[in-house]
């Protein structure tokens, strides 16, 4: 009880709180965007259903992962190296994680240029997408994306509680924005291609880090930010030449 009451009145660790938030919310936007292009293949009476399932199961597994945080700091101890370079079982799950992402959006952005179902690189349908594969694939990348964190995590901050409190307001601002980032990525079919190419860089990157080459965050985000607001440009320019059209056929 002293232990949680000298954090309450610690100012260094509202600090870290605060801070750890922000960047557990900065980071969630990776998986937010997957969950959301996924989901919005389902029926639409399933979307909700299935992007509250992929949400609670981030929150459970990095709650869990939050109980062996001692096993989690292991997981960037080297198990073997080739040609100098060493690799752990962090960089294994990045490089892993990379690949099927790149895999997943390379597969979407094919669907979307070429969208005959009988044309798509797996070979399959897109309509025989379920709630439980689309659930199975948001875990993958959950799982990634969770051992990510808590090990950013752990790197600014040693108390527990402080973690689990970011974690919990993290899921819950996902939970929040999971269904309008749905629908806006859905009324607007220019986004999704954005957010696939989103999804892309951020699939390399994590192959990236996961050989041992560091890529900023920040540069990540902010060339995502300076897209977004062009794209967002180009919606308005866009929406503008429909209402002059829409203004000149009325009369």
């Amino acid at each position: 009880m002293d232990y949680l009451l000298d954090l309450v009145t610690d100012p260094a660790a509202w600090v870290a709180l605060v801070t750890l938030i922000v960047m557990e919310v900065v980071l969630g936007i990776d998986n937010l965007i997957f969950i959301s292009i996924l989901t919005n293949k389902l029926p639409e009476s399933e979307r909700a259903k299935a992007r509250r399932l992929g949400i609670g199961a981030a929150l459970v597994m990095r709650l869990a992962l939050l109980g062996t945080i001692a096993i989690i700091v292991r997981l960037t101890d080297p198990l073997f190296s080739v040609y100098g370079q060493g690799f752990s079982w962090r960089d294994l799950i990045l490089i892993a994680g990379g690949l099927f992402l790149v895999w997943k959006a390379t597969k979407e952005i094919h669907h979307n240029v070429d969208p005959d179902p009988e044309s798509n690189l797996s070979g399959a349908k897109i309509a025989t997408l379920t709630v439980t594969a689309a659930i199975g694939q948001i875990l993958v990348l959950d799982l990634v994306f969770s051992i990510d964190s808590i090990i950013t995590a752990v790197g600014m901050t040693e108390h527990i509680p402080i973690m689990v409190v970011a974690v919990l307001v993290t899921v819950a601002v996902m939970l929040f924005a999971a269904t309008p980032l749905a629908n806006f990525i859905s009324a607007n079919p220019t986004i999704v291609m954005l957010a696939l190419g989103f999804l892309l860089m951020i699939g390399t990157t994590l192959i990236a880090e996961g050989f041992g080459a560091h890529v900023p965050k920040g540069y990540i985000y902010a060339a995502m930010a300076f897209s977004a607001v062009v794209e967002g440009l180009n919606m308005w320019s866009r929406r503008a030449r429909e209402r002059n059209l829409k203004a000149k056929a009325g009369k």
